[in-house]
């Protein structure tokens, strides 16, 4: 423990670590782990990669500097991979499991192995002076990414050195986040286990769709809620639940037939009424509910196929939902419509259509961006709550990088 260790220090660290243990989300925790990080040593900026398979694969970044204007958001979903070698920064503190404390990286030691990357310096006219990096070790001595803290900043918010007193702070904090992203992995990844079992029955619901509609749903919330005036607690609760609830839309259809589910022409209006109740089928898996994050995926499970203009489905049901007798009949009546349908049904019902018709399947090519957002747009006021619409537009350059980022290819 270094003399800077102190208990109080100590103190504060597992105060925040506590508090980050309960976010069930993993981009959530990435940007809270960001942030703390960043406040323990009053930095501009900062980046988290995590290990998948044998690469460093960048996840999520911050960036006082660049966050000033929004559109600079789209640098969270950066496609990046580094090799876990002497070549990089941060692969060199991967394999070696060290952190390194960094003045200049434009004057690195001619004898250090690796060397700084300055590609997005020059294509963002940033520039990166001081970073601190330290790799994210579990309990268990497994190392699943790497931290980099950048730009330390004086009392006059000027670009300076860390301090040597930051060194074993950030560290020890890199440890207890380490085992707090390792935990809020498994939800993800049991979800996503989860989806390519289901691809078996419905090659339409992939996890790559899951994924992205999730993503999608949480940064459309954001814009939403900013133009709204929540509150920036409120915000954070509700991406957190909102970023998984959101990947189980469509888990109803696990009760519909394969040969309605696989039929590669037009569903007649026979099947097009039986596969309407997978949103009822959805809502009742959530039955019993004791959380938060049930209440919200059986909303959206239920809700979001209604539409704006309340021609959706399944609509007020005045039968119980759970009563295993449900029938065709007892959904047949009118949709609900506008605020009546719960928001994150709203939100996930344009994500969800807008994934789709981006994507390419068996039956048809993926549209061009152009016509998707044409699309969209028409839509306004009669499938789409058209806040909801303003919101996705507002973030269209994010809504791509996600895009790319979570590629099918």
């Amino acid at each position: 423990m270094g003399p800077h260790l102190t208990n109080k220090s100590i103190l504060e660290i597992l105060r925040i670590s506590e508090n980050i243990n309960h976010i069930k989300d993993v981009y959530c925790l990435l940007d809270r782990v960001l942030f703390e990080a960043r406040a323990i040593t009053h930095a501009d900026a900062g980046s988290i990669y995590l290990k998948k398979g044998d690469k460093l694969s960048f996840e999520h970044f911050q960036n006082d500097t660049f966050m000033k204007d929004r559109s600079s958001k789209k640098y969270i979903y950066k496609k990046q991979e580094l090799a876990i070698d002497n070549a990089s920064i941060a692969g060199y503190a991967a394999l070696h499991k060290t952190h390194l404390l960094i003045d200049d990286v434009y004057k690195l030691d001619s004898g250090v192995p690796y060397t700084f990357n300055r590609s997005f310096d020059e294509s963002s006219s940033y520039h990166t002076q001081s970073v601190l990096t330290v790799p994210l070790i579990t309990s268990r001595d497994k190392t699943i990414g790497v931290m980099q803290i950048i730009n330390a900043k004086d009392e006059k918010d000027q670009v300076t050195y860390f301090l040597k007193e930051h060194e074993p702070l950030v560290a020890f904090f890199a440890n207890q986040a380490a085992a707090a992203i390792e935990r809020a992995q498994a939800p993800r990844e049991i979800i996503l286990r989860m989806i390519r079992m289901a691809e078996l029955r419905d090659p339409l619901e992939t996890a790559h769709h899951v994924n992205r509609v999730g993503i999608f749903s949480v940064e459309i919330y954001q814009r939403w809620a900013e133009k709204k005036g929540v509150s920036s607690q409120e915000i954070r609760q509700t991406r957190d639940i909102l970023g998984i609830a959101s990947m189980l839309h469509d888990v109803g259809k696990v009760a519909i037939s394969d040969a309605i589910l696989k039929k590669k022409d037009k569903l007649d209006n026979k099947e097009r009424e039986e596969m309407k109740l997978h949103t009822i089928h959805g809502a009742r898996l959530f039955k019993g509910s004791n959380s938060d994050w049930d209440d919200m995926a059986g909303e959206i499970a239920l809700n979001h196929h209604e539409k704006w203009d309340g021609t959706g489905y399944p609509g007020h049901i005045e039968s119980d939902l759970f009563d295993n007798n449900l029938s065709i009949d007892d959904i047949s009546g009118p949709g609900k419509k506008e605020e009546e349908i719960p928001l994150p049904a709203r939100i996930v019902a344009l994500a969800d259509v807008y994934d789709a018709l981006i994507s390419k399947r068996y039956y048809k090519n993926s549209w061009p961006e152009e016509r998707a957002l044409e699309f969209i747009e028409g839509e306004k006021n009669k499938h789409f709550d058209p806040d909801v619409v303003d919101a996705f537009v507002d973030i269209y350059d994010v809504i791509k990088a996600i895009q790319e980022k979570f590629s099918e290819n």
